[in-house]
């Protein structure tokens, strides 16, 4: 797990909410405080679609892509919320890929789940990473793995960050 502080807070929010590109990762918590609070649990009901909605979905996780407008929605103004902390997890699908990506191979069973926090508060923006195992292990490989992924991802789209 490590802490980075991203430098230039406009630039990140706005490819936060405008552009797509988190749009893959599952979104499993939001909460935006600005008048009110707004929170988002990131629980997938497949209740609420047909059946052919679902196959055509093919997955019943709940994306950014899902909900970026209205997060969008909930913060344009003249004002910066209050704080905002948004919670992703790498699909579990893409473990695969994460893996062969850094040329570790790793039980992906064993993998409970890659995440991405994001806080802003006091105008201050942090994403801190986390990974969550199914067994007790003390080998640290992949969340050491998983935080050179996330640095090296930021730096591809350009996003300055200093580790704290």
């Amino acid at each position: 797990m490590i802490s980075l502080k991203i430098d230039d807070v406009k630039s990140f929010m706005a490819k936060l909410l405008t552009n797509t590109l988190f749009d893959e990762f599952v979104l499993k918590e939001m909460e935006i405080q600005t008048f009110t609070s707004f929170n988002v649990t990131g629980q997938f009901h497949e209740s609420f679609f047909s059946k052919d909605e679902l196959e055509e979905r093919g997955s019943s996780a709940v994306f950014w892509r899902d909900i970026r407008a209205i997060a969008l929605a909930m913060i344009r103004g003249n004002k910066t919320p209050l704080s905002m902390k948004i919670v992703f997890q790498l699909p579990k699908g893409d473990y695969g890929k994460f893996s062969e990506s850094l040329g570790v191979k790793f039980n992906l069973e064993e993998v409970a789940g890659l995440f991405l926090n994001i806080r802003f508060e006091k105008n201050e923006l942090r994403i801190i990473t986390g990974t969550a195992m199914k067994i007790f292990t003390l080998d640290k490989t992949i969340d050491q793995e998983w935080d050179t992924w996330v640095k090296k991802f930021l730096h591809s789209q350009s996003i300055y960050f200093e580790e704290e």
